[in-house]
C-alpha cells in the first residue's frame, strides 16, 4: 500500500511544523504544497524538499496524485478551502478552527460523510502524551471534583497582517481560545453551555485582548485570558478538591506539574521535537481505517466550541 499523499494549501509559518511532524510519521508523505504565489511555492518547496508544486490552491485539489490535503490557510478560508477539497474527493486536515461558524462545520461533516472522506480540525493539545495522561490521572480521582480552571497565554501578532482583520477571522478569539476550549471539552467529556465575557480594542476592530469565562455542562466554571498587548504566563490551571494542575505552555504541553495536599508535587514530562506528529499519525490511522470522523476530534467537540467562540464574537461585537 502506497504512502498517503498529502497536498499542503499555504506557505504558513505553521507549515515547517507540520511536514517535519509528518515525517515521524508512517504511511504518509508530503507530496506537494500551493500558494497564491508560485514563486514562493517553488521557494519553500524546494527549502522544505517537496517534489510537487502548484501554482494555485485549485490545481493542487484537482490533482489525481493528491489524496489528502492540509488546511493552513487563514481562517475565513478553511470552510470555503474544506468544501472544494470534499468534493474533489480529498481527505481534509484543517488546521483550527476547522470553520468560524458551527453551521458550516456541521454542512462540511455531512458533506465528508456523504462523501466517504475523512474531515478534521487539526487540534494539537488533546493529542498530545502528557494530556492524554492527564485524562487518565483525572479520571482516577486524585484530584477529587475539578471545579476550575484558568488559561492564560499572550502572543505577538504582528508576523501575520490577517490577524488585525475582523472579516479574516482575526484575533486572539478564534485564534487561541479555541486550545483552551478545546482542552477542558476533551479532559471532562463535556461541553459549554454558557459564556461571557469582555475584550479590549486598539487600532483595528478586531479584540487586541479578551477574558472570557465559560461554564461546562458538568458544572466546571473556567477561563481564558490572551493578550496580544501585554507578555502574560502562559499555563492553564486546573483546580480540585485534593490538589491542582499545572500545565505550562497548555496549548503545546510537554509537561504537568501535579500539586497535592498531603504530598510534593509530581511531574509528568514528556519532551517532543515536533508535537503536530501525534494528531497527524491519529488522522492518517482514522483514513487507513475508512473513518469520516476521527473517535477523539469530532464533528461535535469542532461544532460547539465553535459556536461558543461565535457567541463571545457576537456579544462583543453587537451581533455581528
Amino acid at each position: 500500500m502506497q504512502n498517503l499523499r498529502i497536498g499542503i494549501l499555504s506557505t504558513a509559518s505553521i507549515v515547517p511544523r507540520f511536514i517535519n511532524a509528518s515525517r515521524q510519521v508512517e504511511d504518509c508523505t508530503v507530496t506537494a504544497i500551493a500558494s497564491r504565489n508560485p514563486e514562493k511555492a517553488r521557494e519553500k518547496a524546494a527549502l522544505w524538499q517537496i517534489p510537487g508544486v502548484f501554482s494555485s490552491y485549485e490545481e493542487l485539489l484537482a490533482s489525481p496524485d493528491i489524496d489528502a490535503v492540509y488546511i493552513a490557510l487563514i481562517n475565513s478560508a478553511h470552510y470555503a478551502f474544506a468544501r472544494r477539497a470534499l468534493e474533489q474527493g480529498k481527505h481534509v486536515l484543517c488546521e483550527k478552527p476547522l470553520a468560524l461558524d458551527p453551521a458550516e462545520i456541521r454542512e462540511l461533516f455531512s458533506l465528508a460523510r456523504e462523501k466517504g472522506l475523512f474531515l478534521m480540525e487539526m487540534q494539537k493539545c488533546v493529542f498530545l502524551p502528557v494530556i492524554q495522561q492527564l485524562k487518565e490521572r483525572i479520571r482516577s480521582g486524585e484530584f477529587g471534583t475539578i471545579t476550575m480552571a484558568d488559561f492564560s497565554n499572550s502572543f505577538d501578532a504582528g508576523y501575520n497582517s490577517w490577524m488585525f482583520d475582523a472579516s479574516k477571522g482575526g484575533g486572539p478569539l478564534f485564534s487561541h481560545a479555541i486550545y483552551s476550549l478545546q482542552l477542558m471539552q476533551y479532559l471532562f467529556d463535556s461541553f459549554v453551555v454558557e459564556q461571557t465575557g469582555l475584550c479590549t480594542r486598539s487600532v483595528s476592530a478586531v479584540e487586541n485582548q479578551f477574558s472570557a469565562v465559560m461554564l461546562l455542562e458538568n458544572g466546571i466554571l473556567f477561563t481564558n485570558k490572551t493578550s496580544t498587548a501585554s507578555d502574560t504566563i502562559h499555563t492553564g490551571y486546573l483546580y480540585g478538591e485534593r490538589g491542582y494542575i499545572e500545565l505550562p505552555d497548555y496549548w503545546k504541553a510537554r509537561k504537568a506539574i501535579l500539586h497535592f495536599k498531603d504530598r510534593e508535587p509530581e511531574v509528568l514530562e514528556i519532551p517532543c521535537d515536533y508535537e503536530l506528529q501525534y494528531e497527524t499519525r491519529h488522522a492518517v490511522s482514522c483514513i487507513r481505517q475508512g473513518l469520516t470522523e476521527s473517535p477523539v476530534m469530532t464533528e461535535e467537540m469542532s461544532a460547539r466550541a465553535a459556536d461558543t467562540l461565535l457567541q463571545l464574537h457576537r456579544q462583543w461585537n453587537g451581533g455581528n
